[in-house]
């Protein structure tokens, strides 16, 4: 009777960090960017061909991995004089080095995207790198893109005031709610410094309720709002801005 050699199986993740569905993911993006737009070229492209070689040299690594992981062997040196527990943190060593290369090069990619504009994209990214684990080069990514969406509404948002004619109370409330739209949640005082608005936002429209000389509804939290009665209550900033373009549009029909 003859030994079966036993069967190889892999004990060990991917990598030391991910798995091979996730370590594909930023290749997975790289792919849909370059398919989906074949006009696309210069800088972004070549971004996207890096993000594609790099990730084929971490999978290559990984599965060096793999094999070592898997093959029966003990830590001395083999039968080609090799050491497998150097060979093997080696190897890892590499998958790590690899990973770390893919996520700089996700980074570079995503940065070449913030200044295009194309924030879906980043903010997809940012996704990629939280469920590989990546959660504070997401939280960076998602930093950069408020930022980059703050300074592009920067200048709306500084224009509101207390007494705006009506074509600019519409500008500001379509203002507020992009950056409520596209700035990310977790943005540092993205909330508190939208509810801050809110109160010049709010007199504005008052003064409109009046001057046409519309009765405010007892259940109106327009006045409440332009005290600064919400301004605790960053949470509740897009109800507010609801509420208050619910009366303007009332107002300005």
């Amino acid at each position: 009777m003859t030994m079966q050699e036993p069967a190889i199986r892999p004990t060990t993740a991917t990598s030391p960090y991910l798995s091979l569905r996730q370590a594909v993911r930023p290749a997975i993006s790289a792919h849909r960017l370059l398919a989906g737009d074949q006009e696309r070229a210069g800088k972004l492209a070549a971004e996207c061909e890096e993000l594609l070689l790099l990730t084929r040299e971490l999978l290559k690594a990984t599965g060096h991995v793999q094999i070592l992981a898997a093959v029966p062997g003990h830590d001395g040196p083999d039968e080609y004089g090799g050491d497998r527990q150097a060979q093997l943190l080696n190897a890892y060593a590499g998958a790590a080095m690899g990973w770390a290369k893919v996520v700089g090069s996700l980074m570079a990619l995503a940065g070449t995207l913030l200044d295009r504009g194309d924030w879906d994209d980043v903010r997809r990214l940012a996704g990629v790198l939280a469920e590989a684990g990546e959660d504070n080069a997401a939280a960076d990514l998602r930093t950069q893109l408020g930022k980059a969406v703050w300074d592009t509404y920067q200048d709306q948002l500084q224009h509101i005031t207390n007494k705006m004619p009506p074509a600019e109370i519409r500008k500001s409330i379509n203002a507020l709610r992009a950056v409520l739209l596209e700035v990310p949640e977790d943005f540092p005082d993205r909330n508190r410094e939208v509810n801050r608005l809110l109160a010049p936002l709010a007199s504005s429209v008052h003064a409109i309720m009046k001057d046409h000389d519309i009765e405010i509804p007892y259940n109106s939290r327009v006045e409440h709002i332009a005290t600064g009665g919400v301004a605790r209550y960053p949470d509740i900033v897009k109800m507010s801005l609801d509420e208050l373009s619910a009366e303007f549009e009332g107002t300005c029909r």
